[in-house]
Parts: structure tokens; C-alpha cells; sequence
């Protein structure tokens, strides 16, 4: 029987004790961040814990990626902060499990392979665009409650603290990585603030995190059309945002752990864990690349160390409470920062000179997509279709015929390059129809043909030739191509050795 789960599958090899100790450090990791995502997004920071903890363990169990953290995350809080401004928290439950019903179809359609098709400059942008809005809304931290930015002694008592956060998150880990340097220089803060009775803003002045286990929630709204308009495109928008970056996430994993994982049911986990969000008062979330990251690097790669990650983060919700509303909101503010820092892509700056004039362009487009309309979705769907674009150009230039005369005065066009609508304007200028001997022979063996523009190109050039008074043979063409090409049968040479099948390349799913 085919195993799914393959967290007792004995016949995987399973350090039981590594798994655990990764599942607790991650834990104590998730709690800051989990909080400040779910305080990017105007929201409460149990809702950011809740998701922390129905993602992650949904999705360790579920998911096509053993060892991928999946919890609250800031490119879904950065979509979801004006549904919650303007409609409340209810219409963010709503949207949450919607976005969830749209992954799970995402994954039945196997929709997960088109991550392939998503540019290296767009990640790039998106990434960027993404540390940049993260990094822009922690300046809302320096103001006070009336929306005055801080002045005195409480601004540098804030910004000391928020300064040695980010050094120590910066310089512990050349020290030691054996504990997330993000926990320790938020535990240095809350008791640097403590030992000296510091007075300064904490999470229980922002809101209350007491709670228990989830509570099982229905959104309360009113199910109609005028609602669905309202969530459908936020929900959209987090769907796709949430598949690109777990996919995105998991790709990563894949070549860290040099295994390959299956993104079809990794986005139908994504999905089911988000329905379960929104009905369990959850923000809804993806998977996270630092958190996957810390996981994969203390050696984890089963599904345990997820599973114990999400139930000790319960455990702190249950019975830590008291304690995390005493952390300092410095903290908080110094982690995402190094955060913002450490998302941003600086090495796609120093490749500036040697990437392509387009690659950059792309790059930036897409990074001031996201950071001024906070859509993240719509930023890698511009940037997707102007690289594609590009890539039709370039390609379309590449076209090329050799020609010559054999010795039964037959004459020759040898095609090299992909025949598609960017290319058939070249395409027809090729060729010579009235200076050409009787008979003509086009040789497709190294050109493709594409589109229906190429087989409406085809059609056009053998009837210039027929109305001429001239034969013309077709070779090298596919099954797909004779079939749609009109006369076929009449112009085409067809040799069952030589002419090439074309075929789709999909995932197999083991």
C-alpha cells in the first residue's frame, strides 16, 4: 500500500530525536512571528497564532514537502490589511477559506507545474517588493496611539531596543546556531526590559493573547452575491500569492535536501489547511522559507518536526500567555525588520550590469507593483506576461531558412527556429515564390511548429505556391500539425521515422 503520510513509515529512515528538538525550536520561533504578521495584517495576534498552528499541522501532515514549515506569513497579512481595515475580521475568515476552496482546485487541476513558468526576475521582484512592505510598515511602530510619531526619551529607549535586537539576531548566529538567534534577542529584550523596569510598549498593550484550543468559528456575514464580490478578489489574490511562495519555498527545500517534492498535493494541503484556518479564527498563511529554512538546517526531513512544531505552539497559546504579552514590541519590530532585510534579494542588485536590459526592467516592475498596490499576485502575473513577452520577441527574431537547389533542380528551405505568431511575418518573407523552380521542398526537422498563427502561415504559403502553378512539399512535421494543415495529404511528405511526435511533459506523481 502506497504510504502518504510517512511519519511511522519504517522503512524511512527517521531521527525521532531530531525531529523533535527541530519541532521545538521552530515552535519558539513561530510565536514572534506568527504575532507580527498577524499585527501587519490590523488583526489580532491570535489570529496569527491560530493560523501558525492549524497551518503548520495540516500542512506537515498533509503536504507533498516533509520538513516544510507552513504558518502566518507577511505576503498574505500584506493582501488581507485592507479587507480587515474595511470590512472586519469576519470578511478576512471568509476570504481565508475561500482562498483555501481555490488551492485545493488549483492542485486537483495540477495547476502546480506552472510554477515554471514564473521568471527568475519575478521571484526576484516579488521577494524585494515583498521585504520592502514589510520593512515600510514597522515605521508604524515608532508613532504613539494618537498616530504622533514618537519624540524624547521614549523614541530612543524604542530604538535602542529595536537596535539591539536586529545586533543580536545579526551576530549570534557566528556564534552559535543552536537556538534561532530571532528567540534569543526577543528573551534578551524581555529581560533587559525587566531587569531594568523599562518602560516601554509591549504586545498585552496592543491586545490580548489569552486563548485557548481554536475555537470552531462560521464567518458571520451575510452569504450573498454582494459578499462574494467583496472577498472573491482578496481570496484570489491570497490563493495565488500563497501557492507562488510555497512553491516557491518548496522548490528551495528540494534543492537543500536534494529530494524532490510534489507540488499538486502540497497545494491542495495549502488549501485544506487554510479552509481549516478561516473555521478555527485564523488569518490563513503559507509556507515560510525562514521557518522551513531553520527546520531543514537543524537536520529535520520527516513530517514529524512540523507535526511537534504546531502542537507546542498550542501549548504556548494554552498555557504561555501570560509571558508573551510581556514581550516588548521593540522586539517584535527589530525581528521584522532583519527580517525585511534578510527576505530582500541584494544579490539581484549586484547583477544589474550583467542581467538583460528586459530582466531588469521586469524586476523592478514587478518589485513597484508590490509595494504600491500591495498585489502581490497581479505583480508576478506583469511581470510573467511582459518576460513573456520578451521571449516572444527574441524568439520571433530567430527564425531562419537555409536555402539551396539539389541536383534535380528541386529547390530547398531548411528551417531553423520556433514558427509561432511572433515569428510568421519573417516567416513568409523567406521565401521566393515567384523566382523559385516548380517544385519546393520546406524541411521542418529543426523548426517547431507552435501555434495555429504557424499553421495559418503554412496554409498561406502552399497556396501562393498553388496559385503558381507550383508543387510544394511539407516534411518534418508533427501528427497535430498534418491534421490541422488543409490538403494535407496532398502536400505533405510523411515519414513515420523521421518526423517528430510531440508530447507534453508533466509530473509523475511517486
Amino acid at each position: 500500500m502506497k504510504k502518504y503520510l510517512n511519519l511511522f513509515d519504517f522503512s524511512q529512515k527517521v531521527n525521532y530525536k531530531t525531529e523533535v528538538l527541530s519541532g521545538l525550536t521552530v515552535a519558539l520561533a513561530l510565536v514572534p512571528e506568527a504575532i507580527a504578521f498577524a499585527l501587519i495584517a490590523g488583526l489580532s495576534p491570535l489570529t496569527g497564532l491560530y493560523a501558525a498552528f492549524v497551518m503548520g499541522l495540516v500542512t506537515s501532515i498533509l503536504g507533498g514537502r516533509p520538513g516544510m514549515i507552513s504558518g502566518a506569513t507577511g505576503a498574505v497579512a500584506v493582501v488581507i490589511v485592507s479587507l480587515a481595515v474595511d470590512y472586519g475580521v469576519e470578511y478576512v475568515f471568509a476570504a481565508v477559506v475561500l482562498a483555501g476552496i481555490l488551492q485545493i482546485a488549483a492542485g486537483v487541476l495540477r495547476l502546480g507545474k506552472l510554477m515554471r513558468l514564473v521568471p527568475h526576475p519575478v521571484i526576484f521582484g516579488f521577494v524585494n517588493g515583498l521585504a520592502i512592505i514589510i520593512f515600510i510598515s514597522q515605521l508604524d511602530q515608532f508613532k504613539a496611539n494618537d498616530g504622533s510619531w514618537l519624540s524624547g526619551s521614549t523614541l530612543f529607549i524604542f530604538l535602542g531596543l529595536v537596535v539591539f535586537t536586529m545586533l543580536v539576531i545579526w551576530g549570534l548566529p557566528k556564534l552559535s546556531k543552536a537556538v534561532p538567534a530571532s528567540l534569543i534577542a526577543i528573551l534578551a529584550v524581555f529581560g533587559l526590559v525587566l531587569a531594568f523596569d523599562i518602560d516601554t510598549r509591549t504586545i498585552g498593550d496592543i491586545a490580548s493573547i489569552q486563548g485557548g484550543f481554536p475555537p470552531f468559528h462560521i464567518p458571520q456575514l451575510p452569504f450573498n452575491l454582494e459578499t462574494l464580490q467583496i472577498i472573491f478578489p482578496y481570496a484570489a489574490i491570497v490563493a495565488g500569492v500563497g501557492l507562488i511562495e510555497s512553491l516557491l519555498t518548496l522548490n528551495i527545500i528540494d534543492e537543500i535536501t536534494e529530494t524532490r517534492g510534489r507540488g499538486n498535493k502540497e497545494a491542495v494541503a495549502q488549501g485544506t489547511a487554510n479552509i481549516l484556518s478561516g473555521l478555527f479564527s485564523g488569518m490563513g498563511g503559507c509556507a515560510m522559507i525562514g521557518q522551513s529554512l531553520i527546520n531543514t538546517s537543524n537536520g529535520a526531513r520527516a513530517r514529524l518536526s512540523g507535526i511537534v512544531a504546531a502542537v507546542m505552539l498550542l501549548v504556548f497559546i494554552m498555557f504561555g500567555a501570560d509571558l508573551i504579552e510581556k514581550v516588548p514590541m521593540a522586539a517584535l519590530t527589530g525581528l521584522m525588520i532583519m527580517v525585511a532585510l534578510g527576505t530582500f534579494e541584494w544579490a539581484s542588485l549586484r547583477t544589474f550590469r550583467r542581467m538583460p536590459k528586459s530582466d531588469v526592467l521586469v524586476m523592478i516592475l514587478v518589485t513597484l507593483v508590490t509595494v504600491f498596490l500591495h498585489n502581490l499576485a497581479l505583480a508576478v502575473l506583469v511581470g510573467g506576461l511582459i518576460s513573456a513577452l520578451v521571449f516572444a520577441w527574441d524568439n520571433a527574431k530567430r527564425i531562419r531558412a537555409r536555402k539551396y537547389i539539389d541536383e534535380n533542380g528541386i529547390k530547398h528551405y531548411e528551417i531553423y527556429g520556433p514558427l509561432f505568431f511572433g515569428s510568421v511575418t519573417l516567416f513568409n518573407e523567406k521565401f521566393e515564390v515567384l523566382e523559385d523552380p516548380d517544385e519546393v521542398i520546406i524541411d521542418f526537422r529543426e523548426s517547431r511548429v507552435v501555434d495555429m498563427s504557424a499553421i495559418e502561415a503554412l496554409n498561406k504559403i502552399t497556396e501562393r505556391y498553388h496559385k503558381v502553378g507550383k508543387k510544394v512539399h511539407l516534411r518534418h512535421l508533427s501528427n497535430d500539425c498534418r491534421r490541422l494543415l488543409a490538403n494535407a495529404d496532398a502536400i505533405i511528405e510523411v515519414n513515420v521515422l523521421e518526423d517528430p511526435t510531440y508530447k507534453l511533459v508533466v509530473d509523475k506523481v511517486t
